[in-house]
């Protein structure tokens, strides 16, 4: 993807600025006996990527609606760039760009022509539209295809164009869902980076919907743990990490030297409980013990003459959280039962 240029922001907008872009307090949405979001709170800081993961049905693309104002919540309220959304509408689409998980386009019309429209329907005067999507357009990676009629383009190309188009107005949100649907590998690099940057360099708000794991975490600052329409938990990574560890630290630790030797020096250091041997990897090994052991085992191992060459805590990758919440969500469903 070439980058020339940098998406420069405009002025903020006359609204307020607070340190939540979005806000939610008890949002619900039922379809009769359907509880398809469930008393949902939410608090996403200004220029965050925040990651709303969860599988399909979950309840995603219902929030999503509701905080743009297009679809009305049962009960509960909503903040959105300091607007609610179900009274004022219009404020919200000013501010926020709306990428959905099957964009649509005029496919008899070029994909700078598609970008032209929505520029117009937003109020952008031509000549500072066109600048704008000439960069946007490069930004995605379209460039060498802005000419060309959408109906042409792959639903990859069309779901970086909805990217450009999402941006056109400017916003100080943008409301993702499922971005990296039928991109390429590298296709999909290229978008995570740009949503990065504009979070970092632009100040711009990201909600990412997803349910691809390793995509939300290379970008997201925080996440949301979603099924059936609840939060099941949400923070930094480490910090869902922590909750689920509780006390106890379980530590991988990859480790050269005999067997014996090494599982004897882990065994000896303060406040280890527990050793295993990787089933999988002879090199490494799983250590448990209180979470001070962390400060102190890869010290302890060097004065016994051994080095580490790879330390992390089990949990704190995105996939071992997610699988680990699901787990006792469902747990706690069947106790209830």
């Amino acid at each position: 993807m070439r980058k020339r240029g940098r998406l420069v922001r405009r002025a903020a907008p006359e609204a307020a600025e607070t340190d939540l872009a979005i806000q939610t307090h008890g949002l619900t949405k039922t379809y009769g006996d359907l509880v398809a979001v469930d008393k949902l709170n939410l608090a996403i800081r200004t220029g965050e990527v925040f990651g709303l993961l969860g599988p399909n049905g979950a309840g995603k693309t219902t929030t999503i609606l509701m905080l743009l104002g297009l679809s009305e919540p049962t009960h509960g309220r909503a903040s959105v760039a300091g607007f609610d959304p179900t009274r004022q509408p219009l404020e919200v689409k000013r501010r926020v760009g709306y990428l959905p998980d099957d964009v649509g386009f005029y496919g008899e019309m070029t994909g700078a022509e598609n970008l032209r429209y929505t520029a117009a329907l937003n109020g952008i005067e031509r000549r500072a539209a066109n600048d704008r999507i000439g960069l946007l357009l490069e930004q995605v990676g379209l460039a060498d295809a802005a000419g060309r009629r959408v109906e042409q383009y792959s639903r990859g190309m069309r779901q970086r164009l909805g990217l450009a188009d999402a941006l056109v107005k400017d916003p100080s949100i943008l409301i993702l869902d499922e971005p990296t649907a039928s991109i390429d590998p590298a296709g999909v690099a290229e978008v995570l980076a740009l949503i990065q940057s504009l979070a970092r360099d632009n100040g711009v708000t990201v909600l990412l919907s997803s349910h691809l794991l390793h995509q939300v975490h290379q970008v997201c600052d925080r996440v949301a743990i979603f099924n059936a329409g609840r939060i099941l938990a949400q923070g930094r990574m480490s910090q869902l990490a922590a909750e689920l560890a509780g006390d106890q630290l379980e530590l991988e630790v990859g480790l050269d030297g005999p067997p014996d030797q090494v599982e004897a020096a882990l065994r000896a250091s303060p406040g280890v409980v527990d050793v295993k041997p990787d089933p999988h990897d002879p090199g490494l090994w799983l250590v448990t013990g209180p979470q001070s052991i962390r400060g102190h085992l890869a010290v302890d191992l060097a004065a016994r003459g051994l080095g580490v060459r790879h330390m992390r805590r089990v949990g704190d990758e995105l996939d071992e959280i997610y699988q680990r919440y699901f787990s006792r969500d469902e747990g706690d469903h069947g106790n209830a039962a």
